[in-house]
């Protein structure tokens, strides 16, 4: 039976919903914006949080309400609901982003599953017959422009086990690289090709591949440029250790990557959709490609339903899914540790206290 099997028949019952919106300042130096989705039924409650990532296009939605209360209200299969929601047009005016849609469908269907659980009076592990395990993570961080060693060394001051995935920049110094490989806090470097128009672009640079590459020998490499000669050749001997996230909205995705993968990152906000996600784990345990996940700066309950499910498919693996107040600029003292230690709710689809 597919994992998806094991959620479709799960009667739901919708009576609406409604909005909160969520901001605050994190590392990557942006102001960020969230929505939680609180669908309800029968006197229970389920949420899923938009990661759209264009501000216009949470106030919109905020500012709407919620227009299509109606046409999801009913009685349904999990199943059912899911392919109404993907029937309908979820934006008030049309997003800045197409990808957006793929993320605030998964917002929809994460409460849907929330919510059917919850009603159904059983956690996410048991509906699928898993145990969940202790969640490895790393802290993904950016180091300023120009880059210093400072971000990184104040959370190791108060966190000194932290691991991290750090977003290399055409401003490191062979000095800053070398600080870097002494902490040995380095699990995974990600060059961020992919990205067009955003605030995290980096453009190919031979330079700096060669000297990340060759500094870092056991992190994992992900969304390189293995197109343009210069880079590729640097990462010729290289792709056993290189992962995607950016392009992998789907298992065609996968696919259609250069040469095979060991490792990809497996955003479920990203793939869109439960269905999709479910038949994306299938296909990576059927293929033996292994899977992390990553986080999308969430504010809500969409960072513990991340942790939930990596802790459930791919515990082990260097998960971009720190807990959130590592996001903040000056993080708090007293967060978690790495590993997380198994925090499903008694029934639902949440993790800790979200």
């Amino acid at each position: 039976m597919s994992t998806f099997d094991l959620l479709a028949d799960l009667p739901l019952e919708v009576d609406g919903y409604t909005l909160e919106g969520l901001r605050a300042n994190v590392s990557s130096g942006f102001e960020r914006l969230s929505t939680v989705v609180h669908l309800t039924g029968g006197g229970l409650e389920g949420v899923g949080e938009d990661v759209v990532y264009d501000a216009l296009d949470h106030i919109a939605f905020q500012d709407a309400g919620p227009v299509l209360a109606q046409s999801l209200s009913g009685r349904f299969t999990l199943g059912e609901f899911c392919a109404l929601v993907d029937s309908l047009d979820l934006f008030p005016v049309e997003p800045v982003r197409d990808v957006s849609r793929l993320y605030r469908r998964w917002t929809f269907h994460s409460a849907a599953l929330d919510l059917a659980l919850a009603q159904a009076g059983q956690p996410l592990h048991a509906a699928l017959g898993r145990e969940p395990r202790p969640v490895t993570f790393v802290v993904s961080l950016r180091l300023g422009e120009p880059a210093t060693l400072d971000p990184l060394q104040r959370r190791l001051t108060r966190y000194p086990n932290l691991h991290f995935k750090l977003d290399p920049t055409s401003s490191w110094t062979p000095e800053l690289i070398h600080a870097l490989v002494h902490t040995g806090a380095v699990d995974s470097v990600d060059f961020k090709s992919l990205y067009r128009g955003t605030v995290v672009d980096q453009p190919p640079d031979p330079v700096l591949y060669e000297r990340v590459v060759r500094a870092f020998p056991d992190a994992w490499i992900e969304d390189p440029d293995v197109v343009t000669l210069e880079t590729a050749a640097i990462l010729a001997d290289e792709h056993d250790r290189i992962t995607w996230d950016a392009p992998i909205h789907s298992i065609d995705d996968i696919e259609a990557l250069p040469f095979p993968p060991r490792m990809v990152n497996l955003k479920p906000s990203r793939i869109g959709g439960l269905a999709k996600l479910c038949a994306t784990y299938d296909y990576c345990a059927e293929q033996g490609i292994g899977a992390y996940s990553g986080g999308q700066f969430e504010l809500g309950p969409g960072r513990g339903q991340a942790q939930y499910l990596a802790s459930l498919f791919h515990p082990d693996t260097p998960n971009d899914l720190a807990p959130v107040g590592y996001n903040e600029t000056d993080p708090p003292l007293g967060l978690p540790d790495s590993p997380l230690p198994p925090m499903p709710s008694v029934t639902g689809f949440r993790w800790g206290n979200a």
